[in-house]
């Protein structure tokens, strides 16, 4: 038995030496992962974009890959992209930039960022050059600044004009004996119209008709720049649906050329310095910001707070503005004195009225003790806008979708679907008359609506003030322009929702003036995690479901589904969020 417990004893010793052992080589490759060196990017450097990869307002990183020391897989913010450009501009081992326009999965604001940051890097007498062997309008928004652009001989260049489609649920909902029970507040204010209507309403569809014409309009304005034909000509090319082929396009100038793809790499080839047999040192994105220091260094901070996402009550998911969090952000920055300036960028389309409100309170009391700047991205709309409106300053992109100064709440009446279609029936008891409000199970009585309604005018009306008080105009002047109605950046500019147009570093430069900065250093946040954060986060294993998800049931029945998921998330809780998801094709 000595014997026995003597083995077992020097075995278990010998097992957490081991185990010890085992953690601290883990523990050791996991920071040095997280600590990388820089990679090398070679000489006769092409900067690769590909348009069909989305930016997102912060980086994306690959865990795994970031784990092993090869940053190529990882996605850079779109800011960081814009960085990374000029960056590029004055970097002597890249020739050029290679942008692949197949597609566009950013929205206009996103592609304004990108178009501005190629414009400028082509001051530096660098080529950049496009190519897509189908292109489509959104890509061409940001291709159409390459010195040449070039199309494969059987593919072609979309020209149709813009569209936006719309699904209604009155109908389905009907045939279910679901009664949608809506109360909201602005005639403009569409975001329960599937559930009323079967089609827009005329306020809607004017609306519509306005914003979308306005993107439609910017895009053929700066089409028409930079090919250099007018834009009428270019109008009457969607009108008569003239570009069906890839020769159409070439024929009318849309195009530079005709090229399959070995034709467009040995162009590519030739202006990098190379010779034509070589092979062409391709820099993607991720590669590039691990090589180089595209961010400006100096004594002073400047708090960059992204907030992109629906905004939620709480501390919310990886895509999600959750109250919680922005609040706790918000406080440690106001609070921070080595933070001289913040900058909220903002790209929401709205959500909860009440988080929304905790957001503004911190941003209120952010601008008392330090400047504030606002930038817009895609979108800075009802909830969005909310939490903007306190700023001193707010900047948008032409194309940035704000506005939407409204509220609703939605509240269903599914007693005919579980009575009829299902067979199932409720009963209870209640202590008090609305003990049970609100629910599904009953419809609302007439004293319930009228509570309801009463609600969600009194948050509109509370909404309607803070942005009179931080824009420093008449309530009713701001009611006038509210009404739930949807803006362009360009036109909330000349409404006084916005005060200047510009990017995300014209409000940095912004910033750093009203701080009387000479030189600084910007922060980001939220702050990024360590790997080993990362790895043991609730979002990180969201993400790789989401990724399986995705994979199984495809990328467009995926977005049904997260619509029925927000669908769910509306029921009850007063909204200022965007009337739909808006996708423009």
């Amino acid at each position: 038995m000595r014997t026995f417990f003597k083995t077992f004893f020097a075995a278990l010793l010998a097992l957490i030496v081991f185990a010890l052992v085992a953690g601290g080589i883990i523990l050791a490759l996991i920071t040095s992962a997280t600590q990388p060196s820089k990679p090398d990017i070679g000489e006769n450097g092409i900067l690769v974009i590909d348009l069909s990869t989305e930016f997102h307002e912060q980086a994306k990183e690959n865990t795994v890959n970031t784990f092993f020391g090869d940053p190529s897989a990882d996605i850079p913010g779109i800011y960081d992209m814009v960085r990374m450009i000029r960056c590029a501009k004055n970097d002597a081992s890249v020739k050029g930039i290679y942008v692949k326009a197949n597609d566009n999965a950013n929205g206009f604001a996103a592609s304004e960022e990108l178009r501005n940051a190629l414009l400028n890097f082509k001051q530096s007498k660098k080529f950049v050059i496009a190519y897509g062997e189908a292109i489509s309008q959104r890509a061409y928004y940001v291709a159409n600044t390459a010195d040449k652009i070039y199309c494969n001989p059987m593919g072609g260049v979309e020209w149709d004009g813009f569209s936006v489609n719309l699904l209604f649920l009155k109908g389905l909902l009907d045939k279910l004996e679901i009664e949608p029970q809506v109360f909201y507040a602005g005639k403009f204010k569409s975001a329960t119209e599937p559930f009323r209507y079967t089609k827009m309403s005329d306020p809607n569809r004017l609306q519509t008709s306005i914003w979308l014409g306005d993107l439609y309009n910017g895009f053929l304005v700066q089409a028409a720049k930079a090919r250099n034909v007018d834009t009428a000509t270019l109008h009457q090319l969607a009108n008569t649906d003239a570009i069906q082929t890839a020769n159409d396009a070439l024929k009318y100038h849309l195009v530079d050329g005709l090229r399959y793809d070995d034709g467009v790499k040995d162009e590519l080839l030739r202006l990098s310095g190379k010779k034509k047999s070589g092979d062409i040192n391709f820099i993607t994105p991720g590669k590039y910001a691990a090589a180089v220091d595209f961010k400006v260094g100096g004594d002073n901070k400047i708090a960059i707070i992204y907030a992109a996402g629906d905004i939620v009550s709480g501390k919310g998911g990886e895509d999600q503005i959750g109250s919680d969090n922005f609040v706790k952000i918000l406080r440690k920055v106001r609070l921070d004195d080595d933070v001289k300036a913040i900058v909220f960028r903002v790209n929401s389309p709205g959500g909860s009225s009440l988080a929304s409100e905790a957001i503004w309170r911190e941003v209120f009391l952010a601008r008392k003790v330090k400047p504030v700047v606002v930038s817009m991205g895609d979108y800075a709309a009802s909830g969005g806008y909310y939490i903007s409106c306190a700023a001193d300053s707010v900047f948008a992109n032409p194309g940035t979708i704000t506005g939407s100064i409204g509220v609703f709440s939605l509240i269903p009446n599914m007693q005919g679907f579980f009575n009829d279609k299902l067979g199932v029936t409720f009963d209870g008891v209640k202590t008090a008359p609305f003990a049970d409000m609100p629910t599904a199970s009953r419809p609302l009585t007439e004293t319930e609506k009228k509570f309801l309604q009463a609600s969600v005018d009194s948050i509109y009306y509370t909404f309607k003030k803070r942005v009179a008080d931080g824009r420093k105009k008449n309530i009713d002047y701001i009611d006038s322009i509210a009404q739930g109605r949807v803006w362009t950046g360009e036109r909330a500019i000349n409404i006084g929702l916005v005060d200047k147009l510009g990017t995300l570093q014209n409000a940095v430069d912004c910033a750093a003036r009203m701080a009387k900065l000479s030189s600084y250093r910007t922060k980001e946040y939220p702050e990024k995690k360590t790997l080993l954060q990362e790895l043991m986060s609730e979002s990180y294993n969201s993400s790789e479901k989401t990724k399986a998800v995705k994979k199984e049931v495809g990328e467009k029945q995926y977005k049904l589904l997260v619509q029925a998921k927000k669908l769910q998330e509306l029921i009850g809780i007063p909204q200022t969020k965007l009337p739909f998801e808006i996708e423009i094709k």
